[in-house]
C-alpha cells in the first residue's frame, strides 16, 4: 500500500470536510474554503476528526491515485487552516517592489514598471525596503504558480546572480571570460 496514501489527513479545530455523491470534497475554514473533484474510483471515510482515503484494487493507476488524492487534500486542509506563502528576493542595482493598491509593481531594469494583479484569494506583501516580497493564499497550487510566474520575468542569472529568486535559494555563479586567462 502506499505509505502516503494510507496515512490518515488529521482534521484541525474549525475545518470541516464534506463529500458529495461525485466525490467533488469541500473544505472550509477560517481562511477560506476550497472545493475539488476527485477520481470516483477513491473513496473518503470521515471519523474520528480524520480522513481516511481507500483504493479499489492495487493496479498501478490505483496507487497513483492514492497518493495524489491523499496529497491533493491534505494540501487544501492545510489552506484553509494555516494558509501557503512564498517569499521571493529582488537582487540587483535598482531592483525594487511597491504595493499599488491590490498590484504589485516591480522595478527589474526594464525600460517601463511590471505591474502584477493578484489573482482571487492571493494577496502580495512587500518587506521594508522593497527588496523582498511575499505572496501568500489558501491554494497551494496558485501560490506556486503567480511565484513562479513572477520569478520568470527575471530569472536570476549565473555571472552577477542578478534577478527574482526565492528565498534560501543558491544560484551556482559561473566564472566570467577574465577567469580563463
Amino acid at each position: 500500500m502506499s505509505r502516503i496514501g494510507r496515512t490518515p489527513v488529521n482534521i484541525p479545530q474549525g475545518v470541516t470536510i464534506e463529500v458529495a455523491k461525485d466525490n467533488t470534497v469541500t473544505v472550509k475554514g477560517p481562511k477560506g474554503s476550497l472545493s475539488r473533484r476527485f477520481d470516483a474510483d477513491m473513496s473518503f471515510e470521515i471519523s474520528d476528526g480524520r480522513v481516511i482515503i481507500d483504493r479499489p484494487s492495487d493496479s498501478n493507476r490505483h496507487k497513483a491515485l492514492h497518493g495524489l488524492t491523499r496529497a491533493l487534500l491534505h494540501n487544501m486542509v492545510t489552506g484553509v487552516s494555516e494558509g501557503f506563502r512564498k517569499e521571493l528576493e529582488l537582487i540587483g542595482v535598482g531592483y525594487r517592489a511597491v504595493m499599488q493598491g491590490q498590484s504589485l509593481d516591480l522595478s527589474l531594469g526594464f525600460s517601463h514598471p511590471v505591474i502584477i494583479d493578484p489573482p482571487q484569494d492571493i494577496t502580495f506583501e512587500v518587506e521594508k525596503g522593497g527588496r523582498a516580497f511575499s505572496i501568500s493564499g489558501i491554494d497551494k497550487e496558485v501560490v506556486g504558480e503567480v511565484a513562479a510566474k513572477i520569478r520568470a520575468l527575471r530569472p536570476p542569472e549565473p555571472y552577477k546572480g542578478k534577478g527574482i529568486r526565492y528565498r534560501g535559494e543558491i544560484v551556482r555563479m559561473k566564472a566570467g571570460k577574465s577567469a580563463k586567462k
